[in-house]
């Protein structure tokens, strides 16, 4: 067996209502001034107040930043930061999508390590420490609350990430009750994105691969698949979303240490450019990457296949293969979320782009099981369109 490394959370706390366990969390985790990291549409939608209860009744004071939007640029991490140090924070709270967990990784970072954020994008490059830090999903699919990664907007539209263990937050709590009233198109699409993770995870080429984050990997696709349709169909199954919430965490745990690969690599500049959320954008790539993979890791397809469409299986590898990848690309079509670029506004010709710029996301692309060249690229963008 290869040498290995694995690394998540030190605390997860899950069940329906258990963001009243936030209380605890003050004392014992965030101290006595915490900065609430959020967006606006998760603070009109109520979900961030039963936290503020919560940490009210732990003794706090509070200071909400709700700046937070989708592929958020640098601008709003110094934004954010500014007001953390001006509260004078003592820990750091992230409640809402990726986007919000992301921001407050870096801030709980940015308040207290002495990192400039343009020195720190790549693997590895955080020298200081961050402020105590919880996050809480609203989402069941970026896995965010367990991953050492925070993605920036840079620039118009690139995208670059800042990956080290010091994001890794003291703790992340999974309360389905604040999924519930996630509309249809958002389940959809965010569990598709949790999908990929597990599916890359286990398939990265990633020196780090590892028997731990395989494991994972696979549970979260017995549970996203389970449950992916029912959370969609009948958005109040609190059963459902409370699978869906840990399918997303233990597919975060497998990525965040087996990184993700072509899927998320191309995906990116579709959100860059068009502004396509993210879980959404890799749904629009997903089963032309797989394509393109399957020549090389189809035995890997063939074993997962049974994890999200159980009837395969008793198949043989090629059934087991084939069921695997045309499943999940007919799952958006069930699921009524769009299936072709065209669809969401991406014309023709701005394909060479997406593809020069797939090309630059090279800490993910080093990660794909088949080398991807930028005219591969392109054709994938092709069939996809």
């Amino acid at each position: 067996m290869s040498t290995f490394t694995f690394a998540t959370v030190p605390q997860i706390i899950a069940g329906p209502g258990c963001i009243t366990r936030l209380s605890e969390l003050t004392k014992t985790r965030l101290g006595p001034r915490v900065m609430v990291i959020s967006d606006d549409g998760v603070v009109k939608a109520g979900l961030v107040q039963p936290a503020l209860t919560s940490l009210a009744d732990g003794g706090a004071e509070i200071s909400i930043f709700t700046g937070v939007v989708a592929d958020p640029p640098d601008a709003i991490i110094h934004a954010a930061v500014a007001q953390a140090i001006s509260f004078g924070a003592t820990g750091v709270l992230g409640i809402g999508g990726g986007s919000s967990l992301d921001v407050a990784k870096l801030v709980a970072l940015l308040c207290k390590s002495g990192d400039a954020l343009d020195d720190i994008y790549g693997v590895g490059k955080v020298s200081g420490q961050r402020l105590p830090l919880v996050l809480v999903p609203t989402t069941a699919g970026t896995g965010s609350e367990v991953t050492p990664i925070s993605i920036v907007t840079t620039g118009a539209y690139e995208k670059k990430g800042v990956v080290s263990p010091v994001l890794l937050p003291d703790a992340a709590l999974l309360d389905a009750e604040l999924t519930l009233g996630l509309p249809p198109a958002v389940t959809a699409a965010t569990g598709i994105d949790a999908m990929v993770h597990a599916i890359e995870a286990f398939t990265s080429a990633s020196a780090n691969n590892n028997p731990v984050s395989r494991s994972l990997a696979k549970e979260a696709l017995r549970l996203l698949g389970a449950n992916l349709e029912i959370a969609v169909m009948r958005g109040t199954d609190l059963s459902a979303r409370q699978a869906m919430l840990l399918g997303a965490m233990l597919a975060g745990q497998a990525f965040a240490n087996s990184p993700v690969a072509a899927v998320h690599a191309l995906a990116y500049p579709i959100g860059g450019r068009y502004h396509v959320p993210h879980g959404l954008s890799n749904s629009l790539v997903l089963p032309h990457v797989l394509r393109f993979n399957a020549t090389v890791c189809g035995d890997a397809y063939a074993e997962l296949a049974p994890c999200l469409f159980p009837h395969l299986g008793p198949a043989g590898r090629a059934e087991r293969l084939s069921g695997f990848v045309e499943g999940l690309a007919l799952l958006p079509i069930h699921l009524n979320l769009p299936v072709r670029l065209r669809d969401v506004g991406i014309p023709r010709d701005g394909l060479p782009l997406l593809a020069q710029s797939a090309m630059e996301q090279t800490r993910l692309l080093v990660n794909n099981p088949r080398t991807v060249s930028q005219w591969d690229a392109t054709q994938i963008y092709e069939a996809a369109w």
